[in-house]
């Protein structure tokens, strides 16, 4: 193929050849998927109706649970799709879009999680400033900051990408259209500017992460000087979820993006994609309803409500 106006379509990489494997493939992304919008899907509601959880901690929970609703639907529904009809084809438009949403929901994921570091320094270092600090329209400027900041990320590298020429074949060695694979496919040198834009996204990524470690280096530094046993395990509670959460989302992406060129494989790399792609916005909901008595209690009422309602 000359260039990327000649391509209609691009071909995803198979989960599995086998229709047995395809059929286990949909079933298990079927679970995954399920479970994912159950857990998600529950934070949101018991955060919208219930008043006690209209706390800036909570709202910023209720986008992080948006985003990853957001991102796991943008890839599996696809996925399996594909597997049931044995197909690997996904066409050029349905590709940018794939790359657009799944860089525009990352990006704000990484941002809304810095804003959530923020938020746990404020609430434990400065306790007696919170409330101005975190009043409700400062949380709506940072969540729409955090939101703006994504969405200007990914039109910039989504509309660098796809003005790139294309003539290295159009077999994407990847479960989603993403900006990597799709570069090997690139002309020549025309890809170095997307790897100028990469580094400015990779600079601003450091600068978030060094800003969530200092916080948390405040945060411990704090918690570890607190006389009350008592106090130490609401502040612990209060910021182990969030860690966790951190954790997870920058090792999966870190090991997928950061891993030396000769680790590099079809398999390594589909495996890397499931991994943080299904895994964070699957676990999120678990890691952080698991410590947090405010939220269980908040669930186990929605769930009553819901029993009550059908009987």
């Amino acid at each position: 193929m000359s260039n990327s106006s000649s391509l209609n379509e691009f071909l995803l990489l198979a989960f599995a050849d086998t229709r047995e494997l395809q059929l286990l493939h949909f079933s298990l992304f079927l679970g995954i998927y399920l479970a994912a919008l159950l857990g998600n899907g529950l934070i949101i509601t018991a955060v919208a109706c219930d008043h006690r959880l209209h706390t800036p901690m909570y709202f910023f929970l209720l986008n992080l649970s948006l985003l990853d609703l957001g991102t796991i639907s943008l890839t599996v529904p696809k996925s399996m799709v594909n597997s049931l009809w044995d197909t690997r084809a996904i066409s050029y438009l349905g590709c940018a879009a794939q790359v657009f949403f799944f860089f525009f929901l990352f990006s704000t994921e990484f941002y809304l999680l810095t804003v959530m570091a923020y938020d746990r320094y404020v609430a434990i270092c400065r306790p007696l400033h919170y409330g101005t600090i975190m009043g409700s329209r400062a949380c709506v400027k940072m969540a729409a900051a955090a939101w703006a900041s994504g969405f200007l990320n990914a039109v910039l590298h989504t509309a660098n990408t796809f003005t790139i020429p294309l003539c290295q074949g159009n077999v994407v060695d990847q479960l989603f259209g993403e900006i990597p694979q799709i570069l090997k496919l690139s002309c020549s040198d025309a890809y170095l500017r997307e790897v100028g834009l990469s580094a400015v996204s990779l600079f601003l990524g450091f600068v978030c992460f060094v800003f969530i470690v200092l916080s948390y280096v405040q945060i411990f530094t704090v918690v570890l000087r607190m006389p009350s046993e008592q106090g130490r395990h609401k502040a612990f509670s209060m910021c182990l979820p969030h860690l966790a959460v951190v954790s997870l989302f920058i090792s999966t992406v870190m090991f997928a993006y950061l891993k030396p060129p000769s680790l590099s494989s079809p398999a390594l790399d589909l495996l890397l994609s499931v991994l943080y792609s299904l895994v964070p916005p699957t676990l999120n909901p678990l890691l952080y309803s698991m410590r947090n008595k405010e939220l269980k209690d908040a669930l186990k009422k929605l769930v009553q409500w819901v029993h009550c309602q059908h009987q």
